[in-house]
């Protein structure tokens, strides 16, 4: 794909932020409740150095938002914003495909449920804006006219 096209493609420009492996295993962590540097680097196994620079590219972004501590240490917690709340059925659908294709049937895995009821969430799939599922087949990207 040529950089024009890039330029113009939102899934290039999100991978171009949350398109490495770490980036995306910190926003998975920072659901699961991760939310202290230490925390986070205990759980992936990472460089400090590397966590720090993805930590502060998330920031920077806009994706992830240093607060004071909850529990009023003197540490900084790392907090999704509302843009990185919006990552949420990514990371679903992410685990969902993994699940369906990378795991034996009785393998160990982790399991995504609902609190409180414990249910596993419906698969997420494409629909229309008036509910219909919709397949790869069904839908055309329409490319901005590039004027030279």
């Amino acid at each position: 794909m040529s950089d024009d096209l890039n330029r113009t493609c939102p899934v290039a420009r999100a991978l171009d932020l949350i398109g490495d492996r770490w980036s995306l295993l910190i926003v998975r962590d920072a659901f699961d409740g991760v939310r202290r540097f230490s925390d986070f680097q205990r759980s992936l196994g990472m460089s400090r150095s590397m966590l720090s620079q993805r930590l502060q590219a998330l920031q920077d972004a806009g994706v992830l938002v240093q607060q004071a501590a909850a529990d009023g240490s003197r540490y900084q917690d790392y907090v999704l914003t509302a843009q990185g709340q919006a990552l949420f059925p990514l990371v679903v659908a992410l685990r969902q495909w993994g699940e369906g294709h990378l795991f034996a049937p009785a393998e160990p895995r982790s399991h995504l449920q609902v609190i409180g009821d414990g249910r596993a969430l419906a698969p997420l799939l494409p629909r229309d804006a008036d509910g219909r599922l919709v397949a790869a087949a069904d839908t055309e990207v329409i490319k901005p006219v590039q004027i030279d």
